[in-house]
């Protein structure tokens, strides 16, 4: 590959839903650019973009891949993105990467909600979009029906600048609204045909429709426009590019993918009308890059870097801001899938690969240590469903939980934390897919195999009622023998703390010395409450009265008095099982509010508000964590993946008295078993 400037590279990231052909685009794309020898398929697990184990498995993409290519004297980095929604942080990767973003968008589905996300990504990123509508070979193809959509769902500014042929239900050309001229394919490429008499009047209304919008994209444009009421073709596509580049205008072409029609045209308006790279850097002579991806195969790991300003090659050190260390020098590459390509350099605007970095993680900012910069985080997706994952075999817990550390260095979307009550090990993610893929991952690049569980729910035990109880421990084995005594009072603590413990010990009849043993006694007793076994809070307890023995008391023997004054007690001061207590903040379209909140009312929840905002409404409640562990997978399928939501605990509230007696019994069940 030759050396480029920045002002001819595009970095082009292809988003949409799922299943609407993007790789198999990329695919397309690759082979027009002379680098493949036959078009790979999905179906087939054969393309250059899908090539993890579990991408060929399941017939998804699940990582974002580059497929760097030439073209007409312009480098495209093309960098493939997935559609499906448990795989969102590679699309925030993408578009990290990405200066601009070809929308893909299915002749028959139309602008299904992937293509609404990945707009709203470009919008809130302020990066350039052009959208195609591909599988215009399929079956029940309507490209009139999907612009009718299009422009309903997202505004008049999104405006065709190709409009496809069709005869007899098959794409065999389009008309060229910039130019208007129409062409045709003809099995070898394209030959210039008069546009057909059916086409003409549509074709002359979009060419007035692109008239307009290159006009408002520029203001001595727009004058002229006033003055005249016409533009030349020149000007007609200096205004598209200017609109494109500023996000103000969105054009869209048509193309077919699979069969391999239209792509070479759809290369073209890429070079044309796409921002170059140059946009995007900040040039102050300096090399500075940021890892935006990092991929961990059986050779190493790799960080995928965008570079923002001078040029990176093997006699570079970077420096990273973050950890404040240097790097080796080291072999710099492209990556083609999962081909790796040694270059030289990479120069300013430019996308590459640096191999083994010591220091340095997803995010960091690499730069020349004489001028040190940081460029802002990338905002990754939050982990929205925790699972708990634990070794299949006996004895593999070490391989598994070093296995899973080492996914987290590729994706910051998942997590990995003990839960301290339940001893639960918690993998979270985007998404149950997600998390079952981390799995299979993990079984492929260790050969250790990891189980899902749902998580334990993390209850409680307090008391409502204040209750005393004598406890006494006495042993005699010969020689000297143990002794204690407590008369202890336990009662409700309403200060939020979760254990008090008050000595009112008068004239010494417990000596204190041995003061400390009963309290300690006390709080490993709560580790266990009464009624299922969880821990108990919320409770003060009191030493009022007790005795000794000069000779056999022992600091275990009150800590033994301490634990069954405990139990006696508190099985008698109203007992009773809590459990956790989140606050939801719930993004909804207004359409799905009202199934919304029928699914919370059927969770135990409660509202608390509801507020319009940007794009739909906020609904706020609360609900119990053990009716909504999985919730995100749920939001999503009634909300077609339009809903999300964040959550964060609040507080312990009781169990009601039918959902704690088969708590209570499950518990009882679990302790039998393993007696």
């Amino acid at each position: 590959m030759k050396d480029y400037t920045a002002a001819n590279i595009r970095n082009i990231g292809i988003f949409g839903h799922g299943g609407e052909g993007k790789t198999t685009l990329t695919e397309a794309m690759l082979f027009n650019a002379g680098l493949l020898e036959r078009l790979g398929r999905v179906e087939n697990g054969t393309t250059t973009t899908d090539f993890d184990p579990e991408e060929v498995k399941r017939t998804i993409s699940i990582n974002a891949a580059l497929a760097p290519l030439e073209w007409k004297d312009t480098k495209i980095n093309i960098i493939d993105a997935p559609g499906f929604f448990d795989f969102y942080g590679e699309v925030a990767a993408a578009m990290a990467l990405a200066d601009s973003a070809l929308i893909v968008v299915g002749a028959v589905s139309g602008p299904v909600v992937g293509v609404e996300k990945a707009m709203d990504m470009c919008k809130k990123s302020g990066k350039a979009r052009m959208m195609v509508v591909n599988q215009m070979d399929r079956e029940n193809a309507n490209f009139d029906k999907v612009m009718e959509a299009v422009n309903e769902k997202f505004g008049t500014s999104v405006v065709p600048i190709q409009l496809p042929i069709m005869e007899k239900g098959a794409f065999v050309g389009y008309v060229d609204i910039p130019n208007m001229i129409a062409k045709k394919f003809d099995g070898k490429g394209e030959k210039e045909i008069a546009i057909p008499a059916d086409l003409e009047g549509r074709a002359q209304e979009l060419y007035e429709a692109l008239t307009e919008a290159a006009a408002e994209a520029d203001e001595e444009l727009m004058e002229k426009y006033f003055e005249e009421g016409e533009l030349s073709r020149e000007e007609i596509l200096t205004g598209l590019s200017v609109g494109v580049k500023e996000g103000i205008i969105t054009p869209v072409c048509c193309c077919a993918a699979q069969p391999n029609i239209g792509i070479p045209t759809l290369l073209d308006n890429l070079v044309r009308y796409m921002p170059d790279a140059s946009v995007a850097v900040k040039d102050d002579g300096k090399f500075s890059a940021q890892i935006i991806k990092t991929v961990v195969d059986q050779f190493g790991k790799y960080s995928i870097v965008k570079i923002h300003s001078g040029v990176l090659d093997a006699t570079v050190a970077p420096y990273n801001s973050n950890s404040e260390k240097s790097e080796k020098p080291g072999n710099i590459y492209i990556m083609r899938g999962k081909k790796t390509v040694q270059v030289d350099k990479l120069i300013a605007g430019d996308i590459g690969a640096l191999a083994k970095l010591q220091f340095s993680v997803t995010g960091d900012t690499l730069c020349d240590a004489s001028n040190p910069v940081k460029y802002d985080a990338i905002e990754f997706p939050k982990p929205c469903i925790s699972l708990a994952v634990s070794a299949k075999k006996q004895g593999e817990e070490d391989k598994v939980f070093a296995g899973l550390n080492k996914l987290l260095e590729e994706d910051p979307t998942i997590t990995l934390e003990k839960n301290a009550e339940t001893g639960d090990v918690l993998l979270s993610g985007l998404g149950e897919v997600h998390l079952d893929v981390v799995c299979s991952k993990l079984k492929n690049k260790t050969n250790v195999e990891a189980q899902l569980a749902d998580p334990r729910i993390p209850y409680r035990e307090t008391i409502r009622a204040t209750a005393e109880a004598e406890g006494k421990h006495k042993k005699q084995t010969g020689g000297s023998g143990q002794f204690g005594v407590v008369n202890m009072r336990f009662e409700p603590l309403n200060t939020g703390e979760d254990f008090e413990f008050v000595n009112a010990i008068v004239g010494g009849v417990v000596p204190k010395e041995y003061i400390p043993a009963v309290e300690k006694g006390t709080r490993e007793a709560m580790r266990k409450g009464v009624l299922a076994g969880y821990p108990m809070t919320g409770l003060k307890a009191t030493l009022y009265f007790g005795k000794y023995h000069p000779v056999d008391s022992k600091e275990v023997a009150f800590k033994s008095a301490a634990r069954l004054a405990y139990k006696e007690a508190c099985a008698k001061a109203s007992p009773a099982l809590i459990e956790p207590i989140h606050h939801y903040d719930i993004l909804v379209p207004n359409d799905y509010v009202g199934d919304i909140i029928g699914d919370l009312n059927r969770r135990r929840g409660r509202m608390l508000g509801m507020n319009p905002v940007d794009g739909g409404t906020k609904i706020e409640a609360e609900a119990p964590l053990s009716e909504m562990f999985k919730y995100a997978t749920d939001l999503r399928s009634m909300t077609q993946a339009r809903g999300s939501f964040t959550s964060e605990f609040v507080r312990y509230e009781d169990v009601p008295a039918n959902e704690a007696k088969k708590i209570i019994e499950a518990a009882k069940h679990d302790d039998e078993e393993e007696e």
